[in-house]
């Protein structure tokens, strides 16, 4: 099989960098061409208010000559403003140098002609032509504020434009107050200067404010873009990863499956040869331990991939403990240890099969590290929970090492002193068992003294006894007197050797057999004619051409009647069969399946006994 896809590197985040004076020119040039349209009303209304109170006392020749002078500069710069607007901001803001020199070119003009304005017609009027004079030109220093000062000197030469010409004007008529007043005037030039220098740190502070916002979100955007991409190739790399480990599940316990039914056809036919016997008690052992190891890694990636959700439920713990005194009891006793079972009368509220899980390796971890003694487990009542313990007297596992116990691939080192030589696994039986109970929100503590033994509590909720407590499925015991002399059964598997092994174990066991390795083939032979019925139809799930085991088994009771027993077998344990079990009433049965769970389902399935 290919190995996953190496995850692709993520982009670096872009470095920030120092706001510059050339990062705030667009966002200047765009606040000075925004409050032009406002300045140049300004304007136009203080030429306006000019020419009406002077035209009585001003030379006409002189006023209108200012005027046209005016009207050019304000035409000028309206022309320039249409100019940037039509530009747009993009285009603009790349040229924006330009864009600022144009506007500083109208302001001084406009400057200058306010200037020219005070030097040609303030000795004409009265003081209340001149007071209106001053006014006009004063608000426009101080409307300039806002507008030039994040640009000290073409601030500082507008108003010397407007002021300057005033003052020495106003100087020049040689009288005390008039030189009071140009004095004063100087005073407020010098007010108007220190006020631009103040309001232009301001606003370069907002500016670069406003700048540095943008510049972190985009960077944010960049992050996140990072953070997404991050994502999705973790997902990416975590679906490939499902889907390697559904296909490793499959394809590896198709030829574990296979060798099970071999071996058990072997025996069969060694008509009690202690040897052949024994050969075969050794490769189921092999086959038992490739599919535990197997089975550990399958639970970690299913858990990790949210593919285990707990169903709790009230249920007692007797079938449970029924079931491993079955499964363990030959293995402790072949150790001679003790294997006993304490509190099975109590009801606890918990996922069944989680549980069965836990306690399952929890009991085999023990009877496998135990070489004298016994294990127990037990079930105490502590308020309202229960208390599953698994005791043994084993080796035990030192203070230091006990903290690790739980992670993944970690394995307590042999006490080769205590003459302990244990088979290795992967270190994922423990990791199994935390990560389970996690999910169930259970608690599960260890205490251990080596050289004495270990004992593992799993607390969960006390369950409430009912009338009627759904049964717990039981392995039951084998059935080695089954025999299915006049029994047809159909097999559809599309692997030849689990399909052989199947024949053969079959036939040894005295069925007559079908066997096809597709859908068609079998639809083809249930619509032929005089077929005897199948008593029974052993399906795998999947088959070739994309097709189902759940189709293979529509065509054959579409044939043979809907009532045709069926089982289904699969080598996939990534994605659950349980509804479709259900609406199509078939049992499931996982890869490899251990001739003896076959021969009991198969006798359940026929109703024998």
């Amino acid at each position: 099989m290919n190995a996953l896809p190496p995850l692709p590197p993520l982009p670096a985040p872009p470095e920030r960098k120092a706001v510059s004076r050339a990062d705030l020119l667009p966002d200047v040039v765009r606040t000075l061409y925004s409050q032009t349209g406002v300045s140049l009303s300004g304007n136009l209304l203080g030429a306006v208010v000019l020419l009406m109170i002077y035209w009585p006392v001003a030379p006409h020749g002189a006023l209108l000559g200012w005027s046209l002078l005016f009207g050019w500069i304000w035409v000028l710069r309206l022309l320039t403003l249409r100019r940037y607007a039509h530009a747009g901001w993009p285009a603009a803001s790349r040229d924006a140098a330009r864009w600022q020199r144009w506007w500083n070119a109208g302001a001084m003009a406009s400057g200058a002609c306010w200037g020219l304005a005070a030097w040609l017609f303030y000795s004409d009027g009265r003081a209340f032509h001149q007071t209106t004079l001053l006014l006009i030109i004063y608000s426009f220093c101080v409307g300039a504020i806002p507008l030039m000062a994040s640009q000290h000197l073409a601030f500082f030469a507008f108003i010397s434009l407007c002021f300057v010409p005033t003052i020495v004007r106003i100087a020049t008529l040689g009288t005390t107050d008039t030189l009071l007043l140009a004095g004063v005037l100087s005073l407020v030039f010098i007010m108007t200067t220190v006020l631009g220098r103040a309001y232009r740190r301001t606003f370069d502070r907002a500016i670069e404010l406003k700048v540095r916002t943008e510049l972190l979100a985009a960077q944010l955007q960049l992050e996140k873009a990072a953070a997404d991409e991050a994502k999705r190739a973790a997902e990416t790399a975590n679906r490939a990863k499902t889907q390697f480990f559904a296909a490793a599940s499959h394809d590896l316990r198709q030829p574990l499956h296979a060798m099970g039914l071999f071996a058990e056809a072997l025996r069969a036919k060694s008509r009690g040869d202690e040897e052949v016997t024994h050969l075969v008690n050794s490769i189921n052992s092999s086959v038992d331990a490739l599919e535990g190891l197997f089975g550990e890694l399958l639970d970690i990636t299913k858990i990790d991939t949210g593919g285990v959700e707990p169903q709790p439920r009230h249920f007692a713990l007797r079938e449970l403990f029924q079931r491993l005194k079955l499964q363990y009891e030959p293995t402790a006793f072949e150790k001679g240890l003790g294997l006993r079972f304490r509190g099975a009368h109590h009801v606890v509220y918990g996922d069944p099969v989680l549980i069965d899980r836990i306690v399952r390796n929890l009991l085999s971890n023990a009877i496998r590290y135990t070489e004298d003694g016994g294990v127990l487990v037990s079930a105490r009542r502590r308020g309202d929970e229960v208390m599953l313990q698994v005791w043994d007297t084993g080796v035990g596992i030192p203070p230091a090492e006990q903290p690790r116990v739980f992670d993944e691939f970690y394995q307590v080192q042999a006490n080769t002193s205590l003459g302990v030589h244990q088979p290795k696994g992967l270190g994922l039986g423990l990791s199994i068992v935390q990560r389970l109970a996690r999910l169930m929100e259970a608690k599960l503590d260890l205490e251990s003294v080596p050289g004495r033994g270990t004992v593992f509590t799993l607390t969960v909720p006390l369950g409430k006894t009912q009338r009627s407590l759904v049964p717990e499925p039981s392995a039951g015991k084998p059935v080695l007197g089954l025999t299915l002399e006049h029994r047809h059964i159909v097999v559809v598997e599309d692997e030849p050797a689990v399909r052989e092994g199947l024949v053969l174990l079959l036939k040894g066991w005295g069925a007559s057999v079908d066997s096809f390795d597709t859908v068609s083939a079998v639809e083809a032979w249930a619509g032929g004619p005089s077929m005897t019925p199948p008593d029974l139809a052993i399906v795998d799930y999947r088959l070739p051409e994309g097709r189902t085991g759940i189709e293979a088994l529509t065509g054959l009771r579409e044939a043979f009647g809907p009532s045709l027993p069926a089982i289904l077998v699969t080598g996939s344990t990534m994605t659950g069969h349980e509804e479709e079990s259900s609406r199509h009433d078939f049992h499931l049965l996982i890869k490899p399946v251990a001739p003896n769970k076959l021969r009991a389902m198969i006798a359940f399935k026929l109703g024998l006994r």
